[in-house]
């Protein structure tokens, strides 16, 4: 074993984004036009394509099992199953999939159940269906469990609660646990957003991260191995727990995606593209209450802004009047499926050093108030509040929000986050594998 715990739709200047740096990188990146093809010889190797140079040594011997989807392609795009399946080197037995299926094709909070893999005739385990945590008969086949899902970098995205979910199951199981890491999209230095409270633990929040948390899936499964409370299990079992990350070759921090050569595989029906991406980290949590739509069913998921009963001239130059660092805001035309014009107002990142992820969402929360006219936080059902603190992590900000609606003060909740990012970030930092 290794020791243990070790297409972006964008610009045409990918090849270069090493020459002109990161904020130069995200200051058009997150811009819409052109598929970019991966590159001959991408900057990163992955962890499935550096466990391939090492002949699948961490593998020999054992009866493996593979958590993946879609998504979980080595640097060529073969997909990681093809890659254990059709080597001598690996006896692979069963298939794991999370939300979305092994496909990555199925709406999200949609359950599914087990089957079998069409080309390979391997059982796969639903971990979305009638359980997320896979029960010992799920483990009877194999010796190991390799784990090969691509993260976006947000915290409520749930492929990190489902690996949380197998790595407590294999744990105490006796099962090993091998990480193949990936790089975070959004890279490992930008950190932001509230810190989840405890109370508000689930599995769109597994761990007590800001939403935007700035690690790698692989230093997230480290930092839960060895940080008391964050696996839900026995203390004993987690430390007697085996975990093995393969870390990426070529991966520094301050490396978008485009940076890695690497092309993107949609994680999700409404995560097809990098835009996507950055926009989850932007609108995700300032759609679930109040009224505003943030382009799902559009060709900009998560980058487009609406709101029922308020112009797009009106909302464009309301949004713009906040002044958000790093983002611009622009009235667009576009092309429904129905073949109907649509508008709407899409997001920008023009300065990524200077740009806070989530800040906008909690901009759109207390626009929702000012454009209703009343505060629809206070008309909330239990369940959609639930919900949203189950997203959004903070007691405080709810609390504020139903007490003050239109007037909730925004700035001083982002100053306070700001601070936890940071203490975050340096907490965090003993996990890192990449520099």
């Amino acid at each position: 074993m290794p020791k243990e715990g070790m297409m972006f739709k964008g610009i045409p200047m990918v090849k270069h984004a090493m020459r002109i740096g990161l904020a130069g990188i995200a200051a058009c990146l997150f811009c819409r036009p052109v598929d970019l093809p991966a590159t001959d010889q991408p900057e990163t190797l992955l962890g499935i394509d550096v466990l391939q140079a090492q002949d699948f040594k961490a593998l020999k011997g054992k009866r493996v099992g593979l958590l993946t989807h879609k998504a979980g392609v080595n640097g060529q795009g073969l997909s990681s199953i093809d890659v254990l399946h059709e080597s001598p080197s690996v006896d692979l037995r069963a298939l794991y999939a999370p939300e979305h299926g092994i496909d990555s094709v199925i709406r999200a909070d949609k359950k599914y159940g087990h089957s079998i893999h069409p080309k390979t005739q391997l059982p796969v385990y639903s971990l979305y269906g009638e359980y997320r945590k896979p029960i010992p008969q799920m483990l009877t086949p194999i010796d190991v469990m390799v784990v090969d899902l691509q993260d976006v970098g947000v915290r409520s995205y749930t492929y990190v609660a489902c690996m949380k979910l197998t790595m407590e199951a294999c744990f105490e199981n006796g099962k090993p646990v091998v990480v193949l890491d990936r790089p975070n999209p959004l890279g490992g230095i930008k950190v932001d957003g509230p810190v989840l409270e405890d109370k508000w633990k689930s599995y769109v929040g597994p761990f007590p991260t800001p939403y935007v948390h700035g690690l790698t899936i692989g230093e997230i499964a480290r930092m839960a191995k060895g940080t008391p409370g964050w696996l839900d299990t026995e203390d004993r079992v987690r430390q007697r727990g085996r975990l093995f990350v393969i870390a990426m070759r070529g991966w520094r921090r301050d490396m978008l995606w485009p940076a890695t050569g690497l092309k993107w595989v949609a994680t999700s029906p409404n995560i097809p593209d990098l835009s996507a991406v950055m926009g989850y980290s932007m609108t995700g949590l300032g759609a679930q209450i109040g009224g505003f739509k943030h382009g799902i069913g559009t060709p900009y998921p998560f980058r487009l802004l609406t709101f029922p009963g308020v112009s797009v001239n009106r909302l464009q130059k309301r949004l713009t009047q906040l002044k958000i660092p790093g983002l611009q805001l622009k009235e667009i035309t576009f092309n429904r499926s129905d073949g109907r014009r649509g508008t709407g107002v899409y997001t920008t990142v023009t300065d990524f050093s200077r740009f806070r992820p989530t800040e906008l969402s909690f901009h759109m929360m207390k626009l929702s108030a000012e454009f209703r006219g009343f505060n629809p936080f206070q008309k909330a059902s239990y369940s959609m509040e639930r919900l949203f603190n189950k997203h959004v992590g903070s007691t405080d900000w709810w609390t504020s929000l139903q007490n003050h609606g239109e007037r909730v003060n925004v700035e001083g909740f982002i100053g306070k986050w700001e601070r936890e990012a940071r203490n975050f970030r340096e907490a965090s930092r003993p996990f890192w594998i990449y520099k």
